[in-house]
């Protein structure tokens, strides 16, 4: 089991404020200029995002290492196929 506080992302993606479909997009655009290995983490707002981002990860075989509530916000980890 990872532990997620102590990952350190290789690039931070805000998306608190914003409703489906932004955070999904603007998710995947970010995956895309990472290299493979790297992490993203996602902060966002959106309660839809719990189920759509560890889907779409699956999906496009991205590996979603786990999410934290904050107050207020959600923190996904995702690392880069």
């Amino acid at each position: 089991m990872v532990d997620l506080s102590s990952i350190k992302a290789d690039e931070v993606l805000d998306c608190k404020g914003l409703s489906c479909p932004m955070p999904m997009l603007k998710t995947k655009k970010a995956l895309q200029k990472l290299s493979s290995g790297q992490i993203l983490e996602v902060l966002g707002t959106d309660p839809g995002s719990k189920n759509d981002i560890p889907s779409m990860c699956k999906k496009e075989g991205h590996e979603f290492l786990g999410m934290i509530d904050e107050s207020g916000y959600t923190r996904y980890f995702i690392r880069k196929k």
